[in-house]
């Protein structure tokens, strides 16, 4: 009985401790975890910018006490049962099924491309040199792939694909994929050859599948990556490039270095 009451008192101690600004900074976190959970869960179907993302964290962190207006000791309470209630193994348990789901498409992708990409490849080399004009190449995930494959397995075997000056990855795993020896057209330890175009590697931190390209061909002048935000939770943010102004300001700068 005295070892329940020692801890009990020492619970209401450190309760007590907890001040305003440190009962708002949980509030903020376990309304941010809330959010990132719910949209994860929507899937595409819940794609917001990242302002409408954070004026809804910031709604839910008012309900949950943490605009001050309780004392910060019960906010404080109050919030760290609800964090453990949403950040154990029950949680990952419930998101399990729909994070594998999500997941299956896009790994299901790369198989497939990895085992009949042949055909890909041929249908992106028709329709870049349909037109005799300079040509800006932009893929985003596999995409982006498919074009460092074809760019480089056509350099390498000496007849570059006519037109491309500046070729654009968005949230891509090609970098990953050359390491691991898994690109038709680059042995792993090749650097790109001869004939490869200007290469803008656009990522975003949050996006597990996006991947740096500098780091990986050190010292290739025709390599730049460059990294954006879209305030995204993953996976909603290798789907968000295209509502962030990042993106669109990065190209036009390497296009106008070009031009």
């Amino acid at each position: 009985m005295e070892t329940t009451l020692a801890s009990d008192e020492a619970n209401r101690a450190a309760v007590q401790a907890l001040d305003e600004p440190a009962a708002r900074e949980l509030a903020v976190a376990v309304a941010r975890a809330l959010m990132a959970g719910a949209l994860a869960r929507a899937g595409a179907d819940a794609e917001c910018t990242g302002a409408e993302r954070d004026r809804m964290v910031e709604v839910i962190t008012a309900r949950l006490g943490g605009d001050a207006r309780m004392p910060g000791g019960r906010a404080a309470a109050l919030l760290g049962k609800l964090a453990l209630r949403v950040t154990t193994q029950p949680a990952l348990n419930l998101w399990r099924g729909p994070i594998t789901g999500g997941a299956t498409p896009f790994l299901g992708d790369i198989l497939r491309y990895q085992a009949r990409g042949q055909a890909l490849r041929d249908h992106l080399h028709r329709a870049i040199t349909a037109d005799d004009g300079p040509t800006v190449l932009i893929g985003h995930s596999l995409g982006g792939v498919a074009l460092v494959d074809l760019l480089a397995q056509s350099a390498a075997c000496g007849a570059p694909v006519r037109g491309p000056l500046l070729l654009v990855t968005v949230g891509s795993q090609a970098p990953f994929l050359h390491e691991l020896g898994a690109l038709a057209g680059l042995d792993p330890d090749d650097s790109l050859p001869d004939g490869f175009p200007r290469w803008l590697n656009v990522y975003d931190r949050q996006d597990m599948l996006a991947f740096l390209a500098e780091p990986v061909f050190p010292g290739d002048a025709r390599v730049t990556d460059h990294e954006v935000s879209s305030r995204q939770p993953f996976p909603l943010c290798h789907s968000a490039y295209w509502k962030t102004g990042g993106v669109y300001d990065g190209i036009a700068r390497a296009v106008a270095e070009i031009e």
